[in-house]
């Protein structure tokens, strides 16, 4: 919450590409959350209403509104993540998998530089599980984007340039500290 800027610490500073954001007002820390942060949510947070290929053009939307070929860019980054086949599908016609794929490809949506994911891989079987995992190990190798994941799954150790472990709100480990 507090790398995506939704919540400020109480003791502390919380930068974002060198942007000191305690002091910032909800509007200007609403600015960084559109350009700067892409979010992938454990319950995937899909508009049930809205075909996959839309959910996706929604996050473009978001960071610009002027983006007149959203909905190419959308099926380009569907593609991408093989739901190509799947665009014009509602969520509750997909897989647990394609959905999760389709709410990476929603934060991605306008090229972010920082990607915040909650327990990604929480709902998913083994295989989508590592299939998300390699995702978003390839957005660093690929992209040079941050990727943040916060999960109780032990697949990630794998994936991860960096492990902290929490316990009880305190740090446990440092695994490969930088």
């Amino acid at each position: 919450s507090m790398l995506g800027c939704l919540l400020s610490p109480d003791q502390g500073s919380v930068f974002v590409d060198d942007v000191l954001v305690n002091q910032l007002s909800e509007t200007e820390k609403t600015a960084i959350r559109q350009k700067k942060i892409g979010f992938v949510f454990q319950a995937f947070r899909l508009f049930h209403s809205l075909s996959a290929i839309d959910n996706v053009a929604l996050g473009f939307e978001l960071r610009d509104p002027k983006q007149s070929q959203r909905l190419e860019m959308a099926q380009e980054l569907l593609d991408k993540f093989g739901l190509g086949d799947k665009s014009h599908q509602e969520p509750n016609e997909l897989s647990p998998g394609e959905r999760q794929r389709v709410a990476v490809a929603r934060a991605l949506a306008g090229d972010p530089p920082i990607l915040l994911a909650d327990e990604p891989t929480a709902s998913l079987d083994a295989q989508a599980g590592r299939n998300i995992c390699q995702i978003l190990r390839n957005q660093v190798d690929e992209y040079g984007r941050t990727v943040v994941v916060v999960s109780h799954d032990p697949r990630w150790r794998e994936f991860a340039d960096r492990t902290i472990t929490l316990c009880d709100g305190e740090i446990e480990q440092k695994e490969n500290d930088l």
